[in-house]
Formats: C-alpha cells, structure tokens, sequence
C-alpha cells in the first residue's frame, strides 16, 4: 500500500500551516494581555502622579494663604503680649490684625474689621481717579441703607458720608473710619482679649487646631484619623 502522505501531499502541508497559524494566533493572544497590562499600569502610575501633584498644589496653596494654621501656631507669646498693650498694636502688626479678623468672624461682625481695611486702602490711593470707583464701591459695599456688609453709623455720620460720595476725597471716608474703630476698641477688642485663642497664643498653646501632614502617597485611611475639623475658620 502507497504511503498516503504521497498520495494526498496536500494534507501535509495544510497541517503544517494549521500549526503555524495556531502557534503565531497563540502567541498574538498571549501578547495582547501583557500590552494591555503594561498600558493600564502605565496610565495608572500617570494618574497617580497627577493625583500627587494635584493634592501637594492644593496643599501648598492652603499653607501659603494668611492667616492659616501654620502661621497662627508661629506667633509667639511676647508677640500676642503686645497685642494686649493696646487696640493700635494689635492692627499694626499683620498677625495681630488676621488673629482679630478672625475673632471677629466668630462673632458674625467680621464687616467692621473689613471695612476699616477698606478705608485704609482708600487712603493710600495716589490719584484721583483711583478715589471715585473705590469710594463707590465702599459705599455701596459698607454705608447705604441695606448694604451687605453694612456697619453701624450714627444718622449724622452716614448723611455726611453720603453726601460726600459725589466728590470723594482721601477723607471722605474718616468720620466713618474712626466711629468703626472706636466701636471695636470699646467693644470688640476687650472680649478678644478675653477670648480662649488671644489667651492660648499669650501662654503658647495652640489647642483645637490640627496639624497639617503632607498625605502619605498610599492615602491610607489612618493619615486622616484624628484629625478634628476647626470651626473657627467659618
């Protein structure tokens, strides 16, 4: 009997490219996978990078903006002593001025303090055309019946200001200034002196405010354990 690889060579052939194909379709598959998962655990070390520069930006603008945890827990006790010689002292130095700011906010009468800044800014315009925009804006901002942050005037002392908006002046703005500041030095500065944050600064404690931790980049869940919200800053 003949040898039926010579009679059908045909046969021969198509299994050897049946084996070649199959080798080279294996080999394709196995190779899919392993493109697939280089790429998926390149795009995830990419967005965690991007996660990384994104929360130590946010993080780093926290740390830079005034009044923040880091720059409150840098005043030290002579400093905040100062603070209590008298109501000028406190605004001329920038830490005593944001540490009463924020006194004042958690009294829900933080405009006075604002508008008294305001005022000083308006004094340091050097032309005329910096007065009007500016006192316009205080005006509409601080003086008017209504206003949004509306401080409190006497009857006199808002009609003389009110009149004087229509030709402003670098004094325009004083009989207002200085009613604001007595009222903050008669009232609001003497329960600041009593309150627990002037008293802590002055024995240097700083209790009630966390410490701000650069995240660990696992972001596990125990780098934000104990960590305690601070109210104060609303």
């Amino acid at each position: 009997m003949e040898n039926p690889l010579l009679l059908f060579p045909q046969l021969n052939i198509s299994a050897s490219k049946d084996k070649s194909y199959y080798k080279v379709s294996k080999s394709a598959v196995m190779e899919e996978p392993n493109k697939a998962s280089k790429a998926g655990a390149k795009q995830k070390r990419n967005r965690l990078s991007l996660l990384l520069q994104r929360s130590e930006y946010h993080e780093s603008e926290h740390l830079g903006k005034p009044g923040n945890l880091s720059k409150a827990s840098s005043v030290s006790p002579e400093e905040a002593v100062i603070w209590g010689e008298s109501f000028d002292k406190l605004l001329s130095q920038k830490a005593g001025l944001d540490a009463f700011t924020k006194f004042l906010k958690t009294e829900f009468s933080e405009e006075n303090i604002e508008f008294w800044i305001a005022c000083e800014d308006y004094k340091k315009s050097k032309t005329t055309h910096e007065l009007f925009p500016k006192a316009k804006t205080i005006y509409e901002t601080f003086i008017r019946k209504d206003a949004p942050k509306e401080v409190n005037l006497d009857f006199q002392t808002k009609e003389v200001t009110s009149q004087n908006i229509e030709q402003p002046l670098i004094t325009t703005f004083d009989a207002a200034q200085n009613t604001v500041y007595r009222l903050m030095e008669q009232d609001c500065y003497p329960r600041f002196l009593r309150s627990d944050t002037y008293l802590n600064l002055v024995k240097g404690r700083n209790p009630g405010r966390p410490t701000l931790r650069r995240r660990s980049r696992s972001f596990t869940v125990n780098d934000f354990q104990g960590v305690r919200p601070d109210f104060t800053a609303w």
